[in-house]
């Protein structure tokens, strides 16, 4: 089950700006949000994340730091998952396409030789 399935659109954000910085305060993550609510709504939003599992806090000094209690490679794949479903039709091949056919899209030989054996364990595989 997707661990963030059951967070609301608001909570996701919040859950994005604690993966990228690493750690923030309710006021870092206030200052990072999009058309914010009022600092005790991200308070309140922090500590339902917390109950819910998904972040922790410890204290320094008089204010809480919060940290996300998933992985980032977790938290990567729940979020490439949901752009996949909502924007791509759950289409994996849609979204790779999407994503070559970007005009600034640079790719090392590197990078690419990764992409064809990822695309070939993936045929092996039977995916």
């Amino acid at each position: 089950m997707n661990p963030e399935h059951n967070l609301s659109r608001r909570e996701r954000q919040i859950m994005d700006i604690l993966h990228a910085q690493g750690q923030a305060t309710a006021a870092a993550v206030l200052a990072a949000l999009p058309a914010p609510p009022g600092y005790s709504a991200v308070r309140a939003l922090l500590r339902i994340l917390e109950e819910k599992g998904h972040a922790r806090h410890r204290r320094e000094g008089a204010r809480y730091v919060y940290v996300p209690r998933t992985s980032p490679e977790l938290a990567r794949r729940s979020a490439l998952q949901r752009v996949v479903s909502t924007f791509f039709q759950g289409s994996v091949a849609q979204a790779m396409a999407a994503l070559l056919e970007t005009a600034d899209t640079q790719l090392s030989d590197t990078e690419l030789t990764r992409l064809q054996q990822l695309i070939k364990k993936a045929r092996k595989e039977g995916r």
